[in-house]
């Protein structure tokens, strides 16, 4: 059977981070930049965190639907007054989130390229607020064919990434936020990879012993799919292929439903 893929948008395939950070600089001045610049232990702290919530989802065996907050806001250091005026910056302009860049130029072409040799069924996930113009939805079409990959099949969701990959049969999901990936192999039987691009010093100490793959980038990624995918005699079943190429083993105490 073909692989059921799902693929996070903003900070897996596009940057997201280097557009609000344009407009919080345009909004407040060049505070903003030495803000991200003056706290390199924010990463750390958000990364303890989420080991945290990984080490009580392990003894649990379950997890809320994570609420999903936008780190480089966060890093920004706004007031709570400055992030309203920034999403509502956001949200006045036109199509806003056909504007973003892609964060690995190619990868998305390279995606539909294996999607179609492969015969994998992909799906966008992102959980885009509102802006002027398109809805979320479609903006995100509109980009994803800009940026190489056909007829897109877009989710803006709500909630549990993992009750969502359970709902759709999913194989495998991408995700750059550990709580994401938390919640994918919490609430599913699918496999969560973690697009970590941070240092690896500040990666959430429970993610793979939970069974989260991590990766530096999307191509890296890629190249694990082809091998997962590869056609070999004998190959053992797709998720026992990604724990074994993953260098993984079994989360302990995590049942998936």
């Amino acid at each position: 059977m073909p692989l059921r893929i799902a693929f996070d948008l903003d900070g897996v395939l596009a940057d997201m981070d280097a557009e609000l950070i344009r407009q919080a600089e345009h909004l407040f001045g060049e505070s903003v930049i030495r803000a991200i610049q003056q706290q390199p232990a924010s990463g750390e702290s958000a990364g303890r965190a989420a080991g945290a919530a990984a080490d009580t989802a392990a003894k649990e065996g379950a997890a809320e639907p994570s609420a999903d907050p936008e780190p480089v806001v966060l890093k920004l250091n706004l007031t709570s007054k400055q992030q309203r005026r920034l999403w509502k910056q956001v949200e006045s302009i036109e199509n806003f989130w056909e504007t973003l860049k892609e964060l690995e130029p190619g990868t998305i072409m390279r995606l539909a390229r294996l999607a179609g040799e492969r015969r994998w069924e992909i799906i966008f996930l992102t959980k885009r607020p509102r802006s002027a113009g398109a809805t979320c939805q479609l903006q995100s079409q509109r980009w994803l064919v800009a940026n190489g990959f056909p007829l897109p099949s877009v989710y803006v969701v709500q909630g549990s990434r993992g009750r969502i990959a359970a709902a759709l049969g999913l194989d495998i999901v991408i995700d750059d936020r550990p709580e994401n990936c938390l919640d994918v192999v919490v609430d599913s039987k699918a496999r969560a990879v973690l697009v970590w691009r941070d240092d690896e010093k500040k990666l959430p100490g429970g993610a793979k012993r939970l069974g989260i793959a991590v990766v530096k980038t999307v191509a890296e990624c890629l190249d694990v799919l082809e091998e997962i995918d590869a056609p070999v005699k004998e190959q053992p079943g797709i998720m026992d292929r990604v724990m074994r190429l993953l260098g993984l083993k079994e989360p302990a105490g995590v049942q998936s439903s």
